[in-house]
């Protein structure tokens, strides 16, 4: 069996973590629920409709819209309404 090699170095503490908050997604939730249209049609260039419901879901969920938003898919176009 051959050894590992390895570096073992003590720390004060461990660094605090770096992450976005929110998403970059978030605008357009924002922009549509200021809107006054019910129904939208979305678009991001070089993004999927299915990738983007995904994503939009995701944001819907994690910022509690789920009963007031809803995103569909119909012939790779996205849609979001409002319920």
């Amino acid at each position: 069996m051959s050894e590992v090699k390895f570096d073992l170095k003590p720390v004060k503490r461990k660094p605090s973590r770096k992450y976005r908050k929110g998403s970059k997604y978030d605008p357009i939730l924002d922009q549509f629920v200021e809107a006054t249209e019910p129904l939208v049609e979305v678009t991001v260039p070089g993004r999927d409709a299915n990738y983007l419901r995904t994503q939009l879901n995701k944001r819907i969920e994690a910022r509690r819209l789920k009963g007031t938003l809803k995103t569909s898919v119909v012939n790779n176009v996205l849609y979001l309404e409002k319920v």
